[in-house]
């Protein structure tokens, strides 16, 4: 176990750092100059070439493109992600200040999508070909395939605009006004959890009948095992780990925010950060946050993987 974790790690620590080159690459070839975002076009006119290159030597953006990406990097390992260059303040404080939001939405989404996700996966199985089965796969498909962006779209007008009994759009902490924050994150919360409530649904739904075919399960039956027990104790714990592997796949989201949900309901989080900085071309800002969010993603990949020891004995790490 130990020398499988010892060599996850140095895998890790090599795709974070591809991670990372190649967004410090990707960004820097993208047209346009992020020092011309800081001065308006009057200023533009009125500046002098030393005042652009003092702007450029103040972001380190006059060095050489691998000089930059070392110091960068050896600086973020120690904490510090650089300064924005359109905020004018530390990355980290920024990533700080949007990262709650964030992590409120999308863990309630999270969370939503196991507890409802995985039973409806697991009924949906047990009760092949009924009613309920058939109503279970249809909603799936539907949540699915739907837009987020339509969806979020449909649910401002009709419970915003139509009826009037949700806000349009913004953020309330919690802990200012929690009756107003509620309001607020009911229509994102369910636009952020549709598709990982669909997605639960199906993959339970398709391990569990997977699973109830084999032999052990029969036997189970056939000794008179009561139907709870049977699912819950021999079956379930087994046709987990596909969707420990997906939910594992998507907790990126919690921290990496959802790009359309956010801009959608006007929600200050991680992913409308990282669009405002790619596309105020804000290189420490898309920096720090793919940095973090690769760092979570590599994080969680590993308990995932660990966690398949537990649910299945049969699994040996060598």
């Amino acid at each position: 176990m130990t020398t499988y974790i010892i060599r996850r790690v140095i895998q890790s620590m090599l795709v974070l750092v591809m991670v990372t080159m190649i967004v410090f690459l990707v960004m820097r070839l993208l047209p346009g100059d992020p020092i011309y975002m800081l001065i308006t076009e009057d200023d533009l006119i009125q500046s002098s070439e030393e005042k652009i290159a003092a702007l450029r030597h103040e972001f380190g953006l006059d060095k050489p493109i691998p000089v930059q990406y070392i110091n960068w990097f050896s600086a973020a390992v120690c904490g510090d992600l650089g300064v924005s260059i359109i905020h004018r303040g530390k990355v980290a404080k920024e990533i700080i200040g949007r990262l709650p939001i964030t992590l409120h939405i999308g863990l309630l989404a999270f969370i939503i999508s196991i507890v409802v996700g995985i039973p409806l996966g697991v009924v949906s199985a047990v009760r092949r070909g009924r009613w309920l089965d058939t109503g279970v796969t249809l909603l799936a498909n539907l949540g699915i395939t739907i837009p987020v962006f339509w969806l979020g779209i449909l649910m401002i007008y009709f419970f915003a605009l139509y009826l009037g009994i949700l806000p349009v759009q913004g953020y309330t902490s919690p802990f200012e006004d929690f009756w107003m924050s509620t309001r607020k994150i009911i229509m994102p919360v369910f636009c952020l959890s549709v598709f990982p409530i669909a997605s639960a649904a199906r993959q339970t739904r398709s391990s569990m009948l997977e699973i109830m075919r084999q032999d052990y399960i029969r036997t189970a039956w056939a000794k008179g095992l009561r139907e709870r027990l049977i699912i819950v104790r021999h079956a379930l714990k087994n046709a987990l780990i596909p969707v420990v592997t997906l939910k594992g796949l998507m907790f990126r989201n919690i921290i990496g925010g959802s790009v359309l949900v956010e801009t959608v309901f006007n929600i200050p989080g991680m992913g409308r950060l990282a669009v405002d900085g790619v596309i105020s071309h804000d290189y420490a800002i898309v920096q720090g946050i793919v940095l973090l969010i690769a760092t979570v993603v590599l994080v969680v990949n590993l308990v995932v993987d660990l966690s398949y020891g537990w649910l299945d004995p049969r699994i040996r790490y060598g």
